[in-house]
Formats: C-alpha cells, structure tokens, sequence
C-alpha cells in the first residue's frame, strides 16, 4: 500500500528556515515523480516543487525559484524541500504527492496539477510570522 507522510513544518520568522520531508513507502521512487504542492486558508492547492525519481530532474514555481530546493535520497525512500528565505506568504499546509512516471520520460520535470497526482500524504504546516 502506497504512503506518504510528511513531518518538519511549524513556526518560523521570516527570513528564517525549514526542512520538510516526505518519507515513501510501499512503492520505489524511480518509478514515480514527487511533488511539494501547499495550500493557504482559502486558496486553492498548488505545487510548488516537483522531482522525477530516478533522474533527478526538478523545477519550482517562480516564487520559490532561489529559496527552495528539492532533493530526494531513493536510497531511504525520501524526498526533501528545503526551504530557506521564508516569508509569511508561504504559509500554508504542505503536501507531497506521487505520480507514476516512467524513466524514459523523466528527463525533466513538469510541474502536474493535483488532480493529476496519484497519491497524497496528510501535509504537514508552516507558519511564517514574527
């Protein structure tokens, strides 16, 4: 059964930082693209950071494009946002998602929307506020 669970969020001034992760199971990261997705109290969910599996590719919507950065470790089954420079706008809940892909078309990563992502872990919240 696929899994997904995030941890690391909580309360950080801007300026500040924080790592989340997102930790698999039940199914082999080469096989799938991840993503960060967050969504804020009353807007909709959107993504944020994306990385294939077995390649390695990333991309990052424009605001967290110089402050993000997501990475993965296939050997332990986890994925990892760090998140640096925070600013209060983002705030929000925190999700990762998966979505099979197959290695051949995993040269690079297109951020997909979330209805077109497989499975979904419960999130995990950050607050940025002084």
């Amino acid at each position: 059964q696929a899994q997904l669970v995030e941890s690391g969020g909580g309360l950080v001034q801007p300026g500040g930082s924080l790592r989340l992760y997102c930790e698999a199971s039940g199914f082999t990261l080469d096989y799938y693209l991840i993503g960060w997705f967050r969504q804020a109290p009353g807007k909709e969910r959107e993504g944020v950071s994306c990385i294939t599996g077995l390649v390695g590719s990333t991309n990052y919507v424009d605001s967290a494009k110089g402050r993000f950065t997501i990475s993965r470790d296939n050997a332990k089954n986890m994925v990892y946002l760090q998140m640096n420079s925070l600013k209060p706008e983002d705030t929000a809940v925190y999700f990762c998602a998966a979505k099979f892909m197959m290695t051949t078309d995993q040269v690079t990563c297109v951020m997909p929307r979330p209805d077109r992502m497989g499975y979904w872990g419960e999130g995990t919240l950050v607050t940025v506020s002084s």
